[in-house]
């Protein structure tokens, strides 16, 4: 007869079997003579009928030092008190179901109390063996449900075989199911491996290998399974919805055998490049990052991304960190050394090409990476912890000649100066010294000629630069530098001539000053300029006009007069100026 121990939980869930157990224990006239102990179960049987179907009961009593056994504890039996039960009640010839569920704990058990065929005939052992080979392992659903059961079964599962045999059965069958489906939809084993412990999901995967399915299979498995194990813990691409768990918590035991989990899931990516959408490697490396998984694991994630970078939006790689106290913050170093494998790998790919990378020849991917690294720089410039040096280090790992246009890149420096509105001048031409002024759209000089934010150079810049279009007279052209916007195009060069007029008109008082202080200039140093230059020409007018003045006056205060847009010596005759390309240079101070 079984008796309620000390624990009630326990004891609660087993009352009913252990109640039957004693209605079908006191049908015989001949009374209990031993007592076994199964954790905090009490079981009242009899020593011949246990002895009977049990080599190592058997064993047990015929060992004792006691003559008179009256009690034996098989507490070490696997699957606990359930399993003796079922046990006890085949040596009692008590009727009992084997199912897929309860049939590896309950060959372990025989296993262990060594009621083999060689012992006696027909015996529990071969019963439950006979179970596994026709019924559970005839199924990929029930070898699934037989190797999960084993999870808690080890190491006897495993020494027995019985994992070693499933993980077989599975591999072949999700192989087979994978190259030629039979039911809808097509990848539903995928499906039934999540419910495996991630060692076991190893295993399989492993077997799958060894079998030759396609790389691209696996990774459908291998996704699957992450998005089923990992979805508490990243519930969308942003990583807004990741939770920080109680800093005092950082190594609880949950968090570990999360990190043990995610670990494991990117040992097992296969080697080929390419196989996994970006959005999932950006989810895996955000759980490795939040996790604090191993350096590996990340390094193993940032050089897959890489490889895939052009394909990448903003949101992926909105990659979070946090502090020990859970405030949210970018890992913005992932990202850098993402960017950076990129640039890297097209370098090498630009040079065995026969291009020049250096010379500004960029493929379409690299073109493409660009933009959303602008608009990644944007998203993050109101961040508080985003340096100008971090900031300028992200802008400047694509190459100038990468962008054909600015634009991404000034909306980005204009929220950065727009969140930090206490930047000194210097700082602020720091800020701007990784945009080319000229590769703006005639729109983005427009908006940066009235930005009060920006440092006076890059204004000045804009302006000097329209006032040359102006008074030469040149056309932007498709595919210069300099875009002209289809609706600006369409009004025709008078009117555009006359907006530019009208946006300048602010500046007009300052450019007439400027001309007055190049007369006197000119004036006071007429007399040492006419005995030291040469006969002067008849070729050029000596009659200065109102513009040439004031481009010798702008040529020399020009902050870029050292640089590509010296104008300190451009002849009053515009009409041969080629501005449509000018020369590309860094204007950053430093």
């Amino acid at each position: 007869m079984a008796t309620e121990a000390n624990n009630p939980i326990n004891m609660n869930s087993m009352s009913s079997s252990l109640q039957r157990t004693g209605q079908w224990v006191f049908s015989q006239d001949i009374p209990t003579d031993v007592v076994v102990e199964v954790g905090e179960a009490n079981f009242s049987l009899h020593k011949f009928m246990l002895v009977a179907k049990s080599n190592y009961i058997r064993k047990l009593i015929m060992e004792s030092k006691d003559s008179d056994v009256t009690r034996i504890d098989l507490s070490d039996i696997p699957g606990g008190p359930e399993m003796f039960e079922k046990a006890a009640k085949f040596c009692y010839g008590v009727n009992f179901e084997i199912t897929v569920q309860n049939v590896a704990a309950l060959h372990c058990a025989a296993e262990f109390l060594q009621m083999t065929d060689k012992y006696c005939d027909n015996n529990l052992a071969g019963r439950t063996q006979d179970f596994l080979s026709q019924v559970a392992l005839s199924s990929l659903s029930g070898a699934v449900v037989v190797l999960k059961s084993c999870e808690i079964l080890l190491p006897i599962s495993r020494d027995l075989g019985i994992v070693r045999r499933c993980v077989d059965v599975v591999g072949a069958k999700a192989c087979n199911e994978a190259m030629f489906p039979c039911r809808t939809p097509p990848n539903w084993w995928t499906e039934e491996l999540c419910i495996l412990d991630v060692d076991f999901f190893t295993d399989v995967v492993a077997s799958m290998k060894q079998r030759g399915l396609k790389p691209s299979s696996l990774a459908s498995a291998i996704i699957t399974y992450t998005e089923r194990s990992l979805r508490d813990l990243v519930r969308d691409h942003s990583g807004r919805g990741v939770k920080f768990s109680d800093p005092e918590n950082n190594d609880s035991e949950e968090r570990s055998q999360q990190r043990d989990l995610v670990e494991s899931i990117v040992s097992l990516l296969p080697s080929d490049k390419g196989l996994f959408p970006i959005n999932f490697l950006c989810s895996l490396l955000r759980c490795v990052v939040f996790l604090e998984a191993s350096l590996a694991s990340k390094n193993e994630l940032e050089k897959r991304i890489s490889v895939v970078l052009e394909h990448v939006t903003v949101d992926d790689l909105l990659i979070p960190s946090f502090t020990y106290d859970g405030e949210r913050l970018l890992d913005l170093d992932s990202v850098r050394r993402i960017i950076s494998t990129f640039v890297e790998k097209e370098k090498n790919v630009g040079v065995f090409n026969g291009g020049d990378f250096n010379k500004g020849l960029c493929s379409a991917s690299l073109q493409r990476v660009a933009r959303t690294v602008d608009s990644y720089l944007a998203e993050i410039a109101t961040y508080g912890e985003l340096t100008i040096s971090k900031f300028n280090a992200i802008a400047n790992l694509v190459q100038k000649s990468a962008r054909k246009s600015d634009d991404d890149l000034y909306r980005a420096i204009d929220i950065f100066l727009k969140a930090h509105p206490n930047l000194d001048e210097i700082e602020r031409e720091k800020v701007c010294s990784s945009m080319d002024p000229l590769k703006l759209s005639y729109e983005a000089r427009l908006h940066a000629s009235q930005n009060k934010r920006l440092p006076v150079n890059i204004v000045l810049h804009a302006l000097y630069y329209d006032q040359l279009k102006l008074r030469s007279g040149v056309e932007d052209k498709e595919g210069a530098v300099v875009v002209v916007p289809e609706a600006v195009a369409t009004r025709g060069q008078v009117k555009a001539d006359a907006s530019l007029a009208k946006e300048n008109e602010a500046l007009r008082s300052e450019l007439m000053k400027m001309k007055m202080y190049v007369s006197d200039l000119q004036k006071s140093g007429a007399a040492g300029a006419s005995s030291s230059n040469a006969p002067p020409s008849n070729k050029k007018s000596s009659k200065s006009t109102f513009f040439s003045s004031v481009s010798k006056k702008l040529g020399k205060l020009n902050p870029f007069r050292h640089g590509s847009k010296d104008t300190s010596n451009i002849d009053e005759d515009l009409a041969g100026v080629d501005i449509t390309k000018p020369r590309r240079r860094r204007f950053s101070i430093s």
